[in-house]
């Protein structure tokens, strides 16, 4: 075994070592090729780095994946070694003391109340990220705001004594027509990431909506499909690499693992201006996938930027052809926005599209993807394209069961849920034993039951709406029940939705960093609620 003062030796750019979590580990050689740069490397050459590295952006393996088995020098003895932690700072100091004060998990009676306490107990950077819209974030508001604008027309004296609001997706039977929604750097916000995801995506054995893996996960893609139960249903995120080997590579793991859907994103030929984020001035190193190639990451313009060097803006409808030769699993398209693009879908052979605009995270000012969802099927079943299962999702701006009633009546066959999710997600981490407890404290907060809470809220907002509505069962949730005369109507803010403002600012001066006015935080966060 080595001795710690052995691997202070080595602390120059010509001979680096480093410890992580009680092994050493030779940089020499990769340093100069460092996503991040060679400096954050050489700040820790010769200590033990465990501390300081960056957890939120690299999955735990990175080093014994990516670097030769050489270059693993084996456990070290720490003992005697002087340990130099973090400085807390003072906003570290407020926020745990925000955390101390959450509110009960009971107080928690909407998706909007666990962002706001998200909001409050998140790390600055990170809420950044999350929250964070394209330019004016317009689009974001709007994914909102086009839900506000459809109205329902119930039907009355209906037998509505047993409700069933089962579904499938991809030919998979869900509880709800809901499913988890790619969304990317989990860390950020929680050291168990997007494994946080699925432990609460099945939990009980009786909530069990499907959970799309991202390409940009902080947790490597074997951790996320290891997290899952037996029988659970899981779905890929592709981000297309520019390099066809790779995303082949990547592709086909996928499908050895069981993964049962490959939803490539194509609306992101390159990510947008994320105007909160990038004024965080992002610290890390890149996502797994450019650590792996080698990429250099542009830190100067937010997370968003950083994570994704790799993506091919090449990317066309003449690759599909190559997609299903490469795959049998069922392919559909993220980021569909126009009838248009959804009528060669079908007629393409793929399993289905999803209506987004990635959240109003990309251009901004395209419209939500409930509005189109209406003439996408009025052409769809005009041109007789839905008769060999072709199944149309939509996602964006969700956050209450009713939302999903009429994406369901307008013809959607489910609806993807990411911010609200993740928010819960990271609020409700369970802890595995690995983590210190400098990770408990900082980011505890309500347990594995806050997810539980968060899917039961939507299926008792569900049993709610469809019984006032007159509708028993989904199939009994038709275009009638829905007024949409007002849908195409953009008229920004005309009724401001204030619990999604109170968590999504307006870019409206610097403020704290954010990109909008100080933030208000009461010091008891109950206030929020």
């Amino acid at each position: 075994m080595l001795h710690h003062s052995d691997v202070q030796k080595h602390n120059k750019a010509e001979d680096l070592w480093v410890i992580v979590n009680g092994n050493a580990y030779d940089l020499t050689d990769f340093a100069p090729e460092h996503p991040g740069g060679m400096k954050i490397l050489l700040k820790y050459a010769g200590t033990d780095a465990t501390e300081h590295r960056p957890e939120p952006i690299h999955p735990p393996g990175t080093l014994e994946q990516y670097l030769p088995k050489e270059k693993h020098l084996g456990p070290v003895d720490l003992s005697g070694m002087k340990i130099v932690a973090k400085e807390e700072t003072q906003e570290e100091k407020d926020r745990k003391q925000r955390v101390a004060n959450k509110p009960s998990m009971d107080e928690c009676l909407s998706l909007y109340d666990f962002e706001a306490v998200a909001k409050s107990v998140l790390p600055t950077a990170a809420w950044a990220y999350y929250s964070s819209g394209a330019d004016d974030e317009i689009t974001m508001r709007e994914n909102r705001g086009a839900y506000q604008r459809l109205w329902f027309r119930p039907r009355i004296l209906r037998d509505v004594t047993t409700i069933d609001f089962s579904s499938t997706i991809l030919g998979h039977k869900t509880t709800l027509p809901i499913y988890i929604t790619a969304t990317a750097l989990g860390k950020l916000g929680h050291p168990d990431g997007e494994k946080n995801l699925t432990w609460g995506g099945y939990e009980q054995g009786i909530i069990q909506p499907p959970q799309m893996i991202p390409t940009l996960a902080s947790c490597s893609f074997d951790e996320i499909v290891d997290a899952a139960k037996p029988g659970q249903v899981q779905f890929m995120q592709l981000y297309v690499n520019k390099d066809r080997e790779i995303t082949r590579k990547i592709v086909q793991h996928a499908e050895k693992r069981g993964v049962k859907g490959l939803f490539i994103t194509v609306d992101a030929p390159q990510l947008g201006r994320r105007e909160k984020d990038m004024r965080q001035k992002f610290a890390d190193e890149g996502s797994a996938v450019q650590n792996k190639q080698g990429d250099n990451v542009d830190k100067s313009q937010g997370a968003a930027r950083a994570i994704s060097s790799f993506i091919d803006p090449g990317l066309s409808w003449k690759d599909i052809p190559w997609f299903k030769s490469i795959t049998k699993m069922p392919i559909v398209l993220k980021g569909v926005q126009c009838w248009e693009d959804a009528v060669l879908a079908a007629e393409a052979g793929l399993a289905g599209v999803v209506l987004s605009n990635h959240g109003g995270r990309q251009l901004d000012f395209a419209r939500s993807g409930v509005e189109i969802l209406a003439e996408v099927m009025r052409e769809l079943r005009k041109r007789d394209l839905l008769k060999n299962g072709f199944e149309v999702y939509i996602d964006g701006g969700v956050r209450r069961a009713g939302d999903v009633l009429k994406a369901i009546a307008l013809g959607a066959k489910a609806v993807g849920i990411g911010r609200p999710f993740l928010c819960e997600c990271l609020l409700s981490g369970r802890y595995r034993g690995l983590l210190t407890s400098r990770f408990a404290d900082a980011y505890s907060a309500y347990g594995s039951e806050g997810v539980v809470r968060a899917i039961q809220i939507l299926k008792d907002e569900m049993e709610m709406n469809m019984r006032l509505i007159g509708a028993p069962t989904l199939a009994d949730v038709t275009p009638e029940m829905i007024d949409a005369t007002g849908l195409s109507q953009h008229a920004v803010d005309l009724a401001p939705d204030y619990l999604a403002r109170a968590n999504y600012e307006p870019l409206a001066g610097v403020g704290n960093g954010l990109g909008a006015q100080p933030r208000l935080i009461p010091k008891d966060v109950k206030g929020l609620l």
